[in-house]
């Protein structure tokens, strides 16, 4: 029996920094640059799998290296493990949905919270493709021919209708918890959207009137969860900028 379902971004969510704008600040086009083209995927004007691919050629770093780097600079949010263990303990499958590339992904996870927990954590994202003669020249592979590269609309679609044929009794709960400018294509499509204080996903909600939630930590987004499948609490309650 599933009653809730938790969807989520990977990169500046469940971790405290955006591995991707890390290593492009740091190592590419520069933090100046890549705001620009955040600016315009919110704007309409650009798109994500455009800017994005552009941000991450200008990175000139071996995929080995950067993955290195990050392992030594990405941190865990502080309240991801415990809700990890809240929805282990009943049976609330948590997936992440990223626009970011699954070996990376697959990495810092097991690095951060330990492989035989980071295995039990499906993943759909992007991947990546590096040239077998030199680790240098990689890029990233899109999960599809959408402007987004990775439509995480479709993705989370894809879970909740197999989720829903599974469990046809039940009214399952769907949460999504964002950040950035990849979430934009998941914002309207589960009950609840955990939208990271201060953050792109915010402003975007703002200016289009997409309802959310805001967190800090994951320690408010477990508080929610809770309210909503312990307490009687409805998710139009908890809802912002209704």
């Amino acid at each position: 029996m599933v009653k809730s379902v938790v969807f989520s971004d990977f990169d500046g969510t469940i971790t405290c920094e955006d591995s991707n704008d890390y290593i492009a600040d740091r190592y590419g086009m520069g933090k100046e640059k890549r705001l620009e083209i955040f600016k315009s995927i919110i704007a309409g004007t650009g798109s994500f799998a455009v800017g994005f691919r552009e941000m991450l050629e200008s990175i000139d770093k071996p995929f080995d290296e950067c993955v290195q780097i990050l392992h030594d600079n990405i941190t865990l949010d502080p309240g991801f493990t415990k809700t990890f263990q809240y929805c282990e303990k009943n049976d609330i499958p948590l997936i992440i949905i990223s626009s970011g590339m699954k070996p990376i992904i697959r990495s810092l996870l097991g690095k951060l919270i330990g492989e035989e927990k980071a295995n039990k954590i499906p993943i759909m994202s992007n991947d990546v493709k590096i040239d077998p003669k030199d680790n240098s020249k990689w890029e990233i592979v899109y999960k599809d021919t959408t402007p987004h590269g990775h439509d995480k609309s479709i993705s989370i679609n894809e879970c909740k209708s197999e989720f829903d044929k599974k469990y046809p009794n039940e009214k399952i709960t769907y949460f999504y918890c964002g950040d950035g400018v990849s979430d934009l294509s998941a914002a309207k499509e589960c009950d609840l959207l955990f939208a990271k204080k201060g953050k792109d996903l915010v402003t975007f909600c703002e200016r289009d009137h997409v309802p959310y939630h805001e967190f800090e930590t994951w320690e408010d987004i477990l508080k929610a969860m809770k309210d909503v499948l312990e307490n009687g609490v409805g998710v139009g309650a908890l809802m912002q900028n209704k």
